[in-house]
């Protein structure tokens, strides 16, 4: 990439509003963040680069909640509820939510039609009062102080605004706003390479009769094509199950690497783009090969997501970090705003690793601390969803649907908090927020 630089001419940027919450990006924590402040009565906007909300599970074509459920000492058990559970809902109503399915007979997963999360969504943050800025690219930052933020900077078809705000929420999953704003943060391993992302596609006309549970038997299909040389594959593990319809099909089998062979860094521009190009074509061979199985013969590519699907880049440092061992061995803390009952899954090179704690021994769940969400030094931000404060290895559990909805909720409510009591972010009330979060339906995990 050239070093070259041009010098733009200075310009008064005009202002798009003013609000006491600004959270940036729709996804699962985005939105329940966005709802915990606007049903505290706060004026909240959320900006969003696409014309829809969810995040990876729509953008990126997950079409599966995880986290939403842990294993509890043998008891598969809902323990994520608060805001997640009034989206669930709606889409329930919209006849887009599956019953939860079984994985690796530890824990469940729930897949959805992701057209019918988008509506539900909407329905949602209309419910809730929150003001919507769709086909906004957050550009930048500006501070009104080394410690506080006063205006997030967004292009748009419109031309450049800013918007003002009294408090902050990153919700971008690749810690935009806080980098920008000059929170020091870390990315992937230490040794140059990220998770692995994906490209999610989406296949149709398949019998599900004669498909029945084809989930058990590809693996074995794809040992044996790759033993005969007729395919080989980006990774070992795949994804392969049914949406509501049995006809369609959602498949996670693609697995994203740089010119190094190294996980695409998605902050950077150049490799997402090749990461676009790879993720297509991988997806191509992939659709080739399912028509062997029993019951895709005559199976078609009906959507491929509109983007590649990133599980980690920017991981801002929070008061606390959450660590592999906090997840192994089910950790609690008194800061408690909810909990992550999904394993490490750990996307590497040609395969995914899943970590597990003691099922059934152990309770199957973790705190998730209020200090992960808030970047010391900082007095009107918080960060929330798969950027924030944790290591590598716990990121890769943590990052999921559940925990995202956890922390944004937790956000949002502190955010309200925080100008209530006209404190800074590492001041908020831990006991009142966790009252105030229990009130909203959250559960904290502290019974078990």
């Amino acid at each position: 990439m050239s070093a070259r630089t041009i010098t733009e001419p200075a310009r008064q940027t005009p202002v798009y509003g003013e609000y006491d919450v600004v959270v940036l990006g729709g996804g699962p924590s985005g939105m329940a963040a966005a709802v915990s402040a606007a049903k505290a009565g706060r004026s909240t906007l959320l900006v969003e680069r696409y014309g829809f909300l969810g995040g990876m599970g729509t953008a990126a074509g997950v079409t599966n909640f995880c986290g939403l459920h842990a294993n509890v000492h043998g008891d598969i058990r809902r323990v994520v509820h608060g805001v997640a559970t009034e989206l669930l809902e709606r889409i329930d109503r919209l006849g887009g939510l599956n019953t939860p399915h079984a994985l690796f007979g530890k824990t469940v997963a729930q897949a959805y039609d992701t057209a019918a999360y988008k509506v539900a969504a909407d329905q949602l943050m209309q419910s809730a009062g929150v003001h919507l800025f769709f086909h906004a690219l957050a550009a930048g930052a500006v501070m009104d102080s080394q410690r506080r933020v006063g205006a997030l900077l967004v292009e748009t078809k419109s031309g450049r605004r800013a918007i003002l705000g009294r408090t902050f929420i990153d919700a971008s999953g690749d810690g935009d706003l806080a980098a920008w704003a000059g929170a020091s943060f870390e990315k992937g391993d230490g040794a140059g390479s990220f998770l692995y992302p994906s490209t999610m596609f989406r296949i149709n006309g398949i019998d599900p009769q004669r498909a029945g549970s084809a989930w058990e038997v590809i693996p074995k299909l794809m040992q044996q094509a790759e033993a005969e040389g007729r395919w080989r594959f980006p990774r070992k593990t795949p994804i392969v199950r049914p949406q509501k319809s049995g006809i369609e099909w959602r498949v996670n089998l693609t697995q994203l690497a740089n010119a190094e062979g190294n996980a695409i860094d998605g902050t950077d521009a150049d490799e997402l783009t090749q990461a676009e190009l790879l993720g297509r074509k991988q997806i191509a061979d992939v659709a080739g090969f399912l028509r062997e199985v029993p019951g895709f013969e005559r199976s078609y590519i009906v959507d491929i997501a509109p983007q590649v699907g990133i599980r980690e880049t920017r991981r801002v440092n929070g008061l606390y970090q959450l660590t592999e061992r906090d997840v192994l061995d089910c950790a609690s803390f008194d800061d408690t705003v909810g909990v992550n009952g999904w394993p490490l899954e750990l996307h590497k090179k040609g395969d995914v690793e899943f970590r597990w704690p003691k099922i059934p021994e152990s309770r199957g769940f973790n705190h998730l601390p209020y200090r992960m969400t808030v970047p010391p030094g900082f007095d009107n931000l918080w960060v929330a969803g798969r950027c924030a404060s944790m290591t590598h290895e716990a990121q890769s559990a943590a990052r999921v649907t559940g925990a995202c909805f956890v922390m944004g909720e937790a956000a949002g409510a502190a955010a309200h908090l925080a100008l209530q009591a006209g404190v800074a972010a590492e001041k908020v009330d831990v006991r009142q927020l966790q009252a105030r979060l229990e009130a909203q339906g959250a559960w904290l995990g502290r019974e078990d």
